[in-house]
């Protein structure tokens, strides 16, 4: 009898131990930071300057800010969940060199800001960026495009929904962090554990702003068919763009910039 209890509880208490390591170390494994950040300089970023400001809830935000040539609008930049600023060097230069202004920031907790990152810390760094984009920088919600990158993109999918800005463009996006974790997840109650959902799929249709959507199909950290999701819900304007022999890091930047320049173009959005 001792046995047959034994061999019961001892899986059930491993079960729990899991389900009690998911749930408390969650975070550290969503959030994939990295504070190893030199200046832009170090990484050839030339007309860059680097910015840190201060958000509503005491942290210090770090900003890498380029501006725009005559007639371009900004992108303002919500990276993914891990690295730095300066490993998305290429992207950033091959954007400037199109013409179009950049401001990127470190979420909390990456690079050289401070604190530890959350959802609702995200939204409060990327409100912080886009207001002090319009308030200090003075450039016009008319004139920025919000750029969101894998985990970014429900970020920028959730000011997009609170603010007019221009466009909006998503790089492998999902559906919500929640509906990924269960697929990976499966075997946990992943809904009773999650604390940072980020339910795009839920606020992409209130987003008013043309929208550029890119996903590779080979991509195996957010499956095409999230991306696809995504898209079929929105609002038009919109555009996708799916890349067969893309996975989810190796996107061709210069081919990623010239879509982005035509999407500015078709909407508007660079004055020639």
């Amino acid at each position: 009898m001792k046995i047959m209890l034994y061999i019961v509880l001892i899986p059930a208490v491993a079960y729990l131990l899991l389900v009690a390591s998911i749930y408390g170390f969650q975070r550290h494994l969503m959030y994939h930071t990295d504070t190893d950040i030199l200046p832009p300089e170090q990484y050839n970023l030339h007309g860059f300057s680097e910015h840190f400001v201060g958000t509503p809830d005491g942290q210090t935000i770090q900003f890498w800010y380029h501006p725009a040539a005559t007639g371009f609008p900004t992108i303002l930049y919500y990276h993914g969940n891990a690295f730095t600023l300066g490993d998305r060097a290429d992207i950033f230069s091959t954007l400037t060199d199109k013409g179009f202004g950049l401001l990127a920031l470190s979420y909390r907790g990456y690079g050289k800001s401070t604190g530890s990152p959350t959802e609702q810390g995200l939204y409060i760094d990327a409100r912080t960026a886009i207001n002090y984009l319009t308030d200090t920088l003075n450039i016009p919600l008319n004139q920025t495009i919000l750029y969101g990158e894998s985990l970014g993109t429900g970020v920028a999918v959730q000011i997009a929904t609170e603010y007019n800005v221009a466009g909006l463009v998503l790089q492998s996006p999902y559906t919500s962090v929640e509906a990924r974790a269960k697929e990976i997840y499966y075997y946990v109650p992943v809904e009773a554990l999650i604390i940072d959902k980020y339910y795009t799929i839920n606020k992409i249709s209130h987003v008013k702003a043309p929208l550029l959507l890119f996903h590779g199909e080979l991509d195996n950290v957010i499956p095409i068919e999230h991306g696809k999701t995504v898209f079929a819900a929105a609002t038009s304007p919109k555009d996708a763009i799916y890349f067969p022999s893309v996975g989810h890091n190796d996107f061709d930047n210069n081919v990623i910039s010239d879509h982005v320049l035509h999407f500015a173009d078709k909407y508007h959005l660079i004055a020639r």
